[in-house]
């Protein structure tokens, strides 16, 4: 049926303070005082400093005499210290620069066995007898119980945790490292073997695996978060550009502006392959690719507005579900393409099959309406005078704010809590599962019942979800790991499917407050204003795990009240449309 084709485009998207440190006749590290900065130090076979380099904060180090580090006292975080490399006798050899990372004691053959918490580490690559031989950067990891043998037994919880592969002697092969988190697999004796899924904060369900890459190749002298940025302007820009888009929409159609993102959504993937410079990341992948983004998305959601009235929640439910079937197999691709062909043409593989969709789209898209040339193209805010406009997109903005929190750091939640790194990867599945059936069914049943009557509906299941499961699973639950288990299964399955809508049903909402020719300059309008909530959810939540020290009370809290925001809001818009008639159809 013609009205369905457009259903076919997939939706793509430091405190200073260090030690002091006095050293013996035969090089040995025997009293650490504080002080303000101290330096990087490489060290000769007996221990002695030979060549120190700048950086800034330690942790107080006691040494025995044979150089190997025995205790560490205690730096709850420090802002930088050195990624060391370790010779067979536990002596440190040549430190490199690195974020952030715990005290840490160390046994007599200078395996590492019991880190603390920590807020950034760096991943590490360790040899057979459990030395740290080659570290590598990366954001946020967890505290690590390591065995004799330095296999990772039972990594606690983190914000943001590398993607590991790991050799079956313990040995950290293969670090990368992710936006959110990496999806990892673990084998039995605890070993972390390969890395899975990701979950990113974005459209584009394939950055964090790119972000993974990049920060430990190309861009392995820069910071995680300056890395981050490339990532988190392409979203900011693919919602933000719909501000002008939609209008254009509104007064040419669709199908110019779809081939002109797909030309630059494939320029900026197939020139992304060559990079090898920050500027030129941040050219290709987030303006290119951000803007050309904006120009297939907001189109596509906006021409299905055209074709379905009665059935448009249905049908724009039916065209999200792209997003949770890309979620699952892009990363899975690219991780598998990465180490048989290389970042390149892993890269190009990945635009090539962004390109065969891309060419179905732009010969099936189309708008019902005819063009209005007369029409105005720039942005019309005075729409925000309409008072159920402006309350239904500060509801929105609540919600894509708080919708990506459960969602990012589930993973290292279910860490911090006992549950096994294998499993809790695998809710990260279970939260995509339940979303993809609620992305549509809500939206079959609000054509029916109303779509702010389902919006309120589910929004008001989230908040429940997140305050009757999530947050005493992390109160209530602690050391019960078989109860987390189950109660975190029940969460994700129904959380996925509850915030489905938040997806899907959300554009139908804005939709229905305005006639069908201007719902691309409403809708553009409306997630121009929710795309700085997709910009700043993520650091806020992660500020607020470190205010915490690592528990997630506070970001469980910030998600429930982000969902009681944006239940008010949607609330009070039905109010101020049909009263307090429960059942009013709207």
């Amino acid at each position: 049926m013609p009205s369905f084709r457009n259903i076919a485009l997939a939706c793509v998207f430091a405190t200073v303070a260090a030690a002091q440190v006095s050293q013996s006749t035969d090089g040995q590290i025997i009293a650490p005082t504080s002080a303000s900065t101290i330096a990087a130090v490489s060290q000769t076979k007996d221990g002695q400093i030979i060549a120190a380099t700048s950086t800034s904060t330690i942790v107080a180090v006691s040494q025995t005499k044979d150089g190997q580090v025995q205790a560490l006292t205690s730096a709850p975080i420090v802002s930088t210290v050195a990624a060391v490399s370790q010779s067979k006798d536990g002596q440190i050899v040549a430190p490199t620069s690195t974020s952030t990372v715990a005290a840490v004691s160390q046994s007599k053959d200078g395996q590492i066995v019991a880190p603390t918490s920590t807020s950034t580490v760096a991943a590490v690559s360790q040899s057979k007898d459990g030395q740290i031989v080659a570290p590598t950067s990366t954001s946020t990891v967890a505290a690590v119980s390591q065995s004799k043998d330095g296999q990772i037994v039972a990594p606690t919880s983190t914000s943001t945790v590398a993607a590991v592969s790991q050799s079956k002697d313990g040995q950290i092969v293969a670090p990368t490292s992710t936006s959110t988190v990496a999806a990892v697999s673990q084998s039995k004796d605890g070993q972390i073997v390969a890395p899975t899924s990701t979950s990113t904060v974005a459209a584009v369900s394939h950055m964090g695996v790119f972000q993974a890459y990049l920060v430990t190749h190309q861009l392995a002298g820069y910071s995680e978060g300056a890395v981050g940025w490339i990532f988190g302007v392409h979203v900011f820009l693919a919602f933000f550009s719909g501000v002008q888009i939609g209008p254009i929409f509104d007064a040419h159609g669709p199908r110019w502006l779809v081939a002109a993102g797909s030309v630059l959504l494939v320029a900026g993937m197939m020139l992304f392959a060559v990079s090898t410079r920050y500027w030129h990341f941040i050219l290709t992948f987030s303006i290119l690719g951000g803007v050309g983004t904006s120009l297939v998305f907001t189109p596509a959601i906006s021409a299905i507005g055209h074709y379905f009235l009665h059935s448009r929640g249905t049908a724009t439910g039916l065209a999200t579900t792209g997003g949770s079937v890309g979620g699952i197999l892009f990363p899975l691709l690219l991780q598998r393409l990465f180490p048989l062909v290389g970042f390149a043409w892993a890269t190009r593989i990945m635009a090539f099959i962004i390109l065969s969709l891309l060419v179905v789209a732009n010969l099936l898209i189309r708008s019902r309406l005819p063009p209005k040339p007369g029409g105005s193209v720039w942005p019309d805010f005075r729409i925000f005078k309409d008072e159920i406009f402006a309350l239904t997109t500060a509801g929105v903005f609540f919600i894509e704010w708080g919708l990506f929190l459960p969602i990012g750091y589930m993973s290292t939640y279910a860490v911090h809590y006992g549950v096994s790194a294998a499993l809790s990867c695998q809710l990260l599945a279970v939260i995509n599962v339940g979303s993809f059936f609620g992305r549509w069914l809500p939206g079959y049943v609000a054509d029916r019942v109303g779509r702010f009557n389902m919006m309120v509906l589910t929004v008001a299941m989230c908040l429940a979800l997140t305050l009757g499961l999530w947050f005493p699973a992390a109160e209530l639950l602690r050391g019960q790991t078989g109860t987390n288990v189950a109660v975190l299964c029940v969460f994700g399955v129904a959380f996925g499917f509850a915030s489905g809508s938040n997806i899907g049903l959300t554009p139908v909402c804005v939709g229905q407050l305005c006639e069908t020719e201007s719902y691309g300059r409403y809708y553009a309008t409306c997630y121009t204003v929710v795309s700085v909530g997709c910009l700043t959810g993520i650091p806020i939540a992660g500020q607020i795990l470190a205010l915490d020290g690592g528990e997630y009370w506070g970001l469980v809290v910030f998600t429930a009240m982000c969902y009681a925001a944006g239940l008010v809001c949607f609330i009070a818009a039905r109010v101020l449309k049909v009263g307090w008639k429960v059942k009013a159809k709207y």
